[in-house]
């Protein structure tokens, strides 16, 4: 076996210990990696037995005793005459470093859910080879020789110790794999979140290994990042369900598309060298589920992966997965009434029979859904300390005047401003804390929000001074103010689920127009804790008019938007042919599962999300240091 340790590990102490225990190790069992290892069948015989099968089958029979107390030998008796006839085949990683006391050890092993205690005894145990021989192993140096980390499979019967915890009683090991770098902490695991997001292996094997303290007993933790993974999982296949129990097929369509359309967004870009053509990752499936609607199915969906080539965020993840469906002969209302009701089934079964989780400082109530016009979320979130900067209530009416509407859309971006309102607060406490130090916390806060409102009025007078000189404010003009005024001012507010409803036309290309109003789209989205996580619409089938709004997508990039909608000729082709009403919907899943497990950057619940790559000091830097 070489010697050299590999450049991909870690030269030390522990590494060096860890590669002198294989060496051995190989010496006594032969093959150190063998190709299986073939598990009991107690539990549930047409599967193996895992660990986490085995306890929760066999704890219940451990005796019952009050916290601190040990079970009688009557009861200790009893529940070994059972459990003694019962004998496994388990395999799963050391998961502590192995402590021998004297002639005998215990260890537990993991399968990265459950951990089971394992009885070593140097009279009993033999090791096994791997090699196909018969020859005698002697299991007691074997076990010695193992290392935190190891993978081992052991034969033996269940027991119970005298402090009441289920064990397996060890009579043959087998080693199955070896771990040559040392474990992470078992206390604390990795607090480095770049390190857990860039190597979630080792992110996942932290959490399966930390050992819960005592001061963490029976405190609310978070979950571990296995279990976040395995909440993503149920909440997937949940909508799963939920959309083949109402009838919707699941399909696939392109990940590389000719055309890089179906949402607003910059692509990746990628040669296609048979073709010699220019292919896009697919920045959405919209396009080609509703080709399906023109070829006859009714309901569609495809939990699909996107790319887009943006920004990195705490929600922005240049790959990520989106849910999307749609349904003929619906219109948005329909559609947002099946989304309400598709979420609140996914959650309440995916977190275990909760509608209510705990994001943060908030606590997100999925049993109810409010819907709001985009004017409304502006007027409802308008800030106490603006309340009164105009000679008159700021209402919805305001939006309805464009240049009033004009006015807050330079009174919010002038107060936004970089440090601009983190230096009015500032200036006003420094001159509070001049005037009385001595001011109790209620007194400061009046008299703080006092100051904020008299420097709000003077910025908004100055506001209204610039847009004395407009001249007639144009609807597209208009329509950026108005979405501008609710990213800024309403967005980040919408904690609760909550549907906002009347967009603008020109801004939703895909979408039908409101019959009531040519201007406001018929769409929606659902913003929870200030994160958009579901955008939906009725869908355009008018091929005609789908062609101007392609038209004036065009316009835009020419103007210099590189994320304006392409053209797509074979779309059109297709809505030529008839597209039934319907509408559709996409849902942001990595975003509804960040609400769902508490986590607050979208690369805690993507598995291998997309980092920047990892700078390596390589061995000629080094030497010129």
């Amino acid at each position: 076996m070489n010697n050299e340790t590999p450049n991909f590990i870690e030269e030390n102490d522990q590494t060096r210990a860890r590669r002198e225990h294989l060496e051995a190790l190989a010496a006594l069992v032969g093959n150190v990696y063998p190709n299986k290892f073939e598990r009991s069948r107690v539990v549930n015989p047409p599967r193996e037995d895992t660990i986490t099968a085995v306890v929760e089958k066999y704890i219940p029979l451990a005796p019952k005793t009050a916290t601190g107390e040990r079970a009688t030998p009557e009861q200790h008796e009893e529940a070994n005459r059972i459990l003694n006839d019962v004998r496994v085949r388990l395999a799963g990683r050391v998961a502590v470093p192995p402590r021998v006391m004297g002639k005998a050890a215990f260890v537990h092993l993991s399968d990265g859910v459950s951990r089971l205690q394992i009885y070593v005894r140097k009279a009993d145990v033999r090791g096994m080879r791997n090699d196909g021989s018969d020859d005698p192993v002697d299991g007691w140096q074997f076990f010695n020789l193992l290392d935190h980390g190891d993978f081992v499979g052991v034969t033996g019967y269940l027991f119970v110790t005298k402090t009441g915890e289920l064990s397996v009683h060890v009579e043959e090991l087998q080693f199955l794999a070896k771990a040559l770098v040392p474990m992470p902490d078992k206390l604390h695991g990795i607090s480095d979140p770049e390190i857990r997001q860039r190597r979630r292996y080792a992110d996942l094997l932290a959490g399966s290994l930390k050992i819960e303290t005592d001061a963490e007993a029976g405190e609310p933790r978070e979950l571990t990042p296995r279990e976040t993974f395995e909440r993503r999982a149920k909440m997937i296949r949940e909508m799963r369900l939920f959309l083949d129990e109402h009838g919707f097929t699941e399909v696939e369509t392109p990940m590389l598309t000719p055309v890089a359309t179906g949402a607003a967004a910059r692509p990746f870009v990628t040669q296609h060298n048979a073709l010699g053509i220019t292919l896009y990752a697919r920045i959405a499936p919209e396009l080609y589920l509703k080709r399906l609607l023109v070829g006859g199915f009714e309901r569609v969906y495809e939990l699909n992966r996107n790319f887009r080539n943006e920004g990195i965020s705490y929600k922005h993840n240049p790959e990520f997965t989106m849910l999307e469906f749609y349904a003929a002969y619906w219109d948005v209302d329909l559609m947002m009434d099946f989304a309400e009701a598709m979420i609140k089934e996914s959650v309440h079964k995916a977190t275990g029979g909760s509608l209510q989780v705990k994001y943060g400082e908030n606590e997100i109530d999925f049993s109810k859904f409010e819907i709001l016009t985009m004017k409304e979320a502006i007027i409802k979130n308008w800030r106490d300390i603006w309340k009164d900067v105009a000679n008159e209530p700021i209402t919805i009416d305001w939006l309805n005047d464009k240049k009033k509407t004009k006015v807050m859309m330079i009174f919010v971006n002038t107060w936004l401003e970089p440090d601009v309102e983190n230096r009015i607060k500032s200036e006003a406490v420094s001159e509070l804390l001049e005037t009385d130090k001595n001011m109790s916390s209620k007194k400061f806060k009046d008299e703080l929000n006092t100051r904020l409102a008299e420097k709000a009025k003077y910025y908004w007078e100055g506001s209204e001074e610039q847009v004395e000189g407009y001249g007639e404010i144009s609807e597209e003009v208009n329509t950026r103010d108005i979405v501008f005024l609710f990213e800024f001012v309403a967005e980040e507010n919408l904690i609760q689920p909550t549907f906002i409803i009347d967009y603008p036309k020109s801004i939703s290309p895909l979408s039908k127009a409101s019959p009531e109003n040519p201007n406001i789209a018929e769409r929606f989205e659902l913003f929870i804790n200030g994160m958009e996580c579901a955008n939906g619409f009725s869908e355009l089938n008018d091929p005609v008019e789908q062609h101007e709004r392609f038209v004036d997508q065009k316009k835009e990039r020419e103007r210099g938007d590189e994320e304006a909608m392409q053209t797509d000729e074979d779309y059109l082709r297709a809505l030529s042919y008839g597209m039934p009403p319907a509408a559709g919907i996409g849902i942001g899943i990595d975003r509804l599962v960040m609400l769902l497990t508490n986590k607050h950057s979208i690369r805690d619940v993507i598995l291998f999300p997309h980092m920047r790559p990892e700078r390596r000091v390589e061995s000629s830097e080094k030497d010129s240091e």
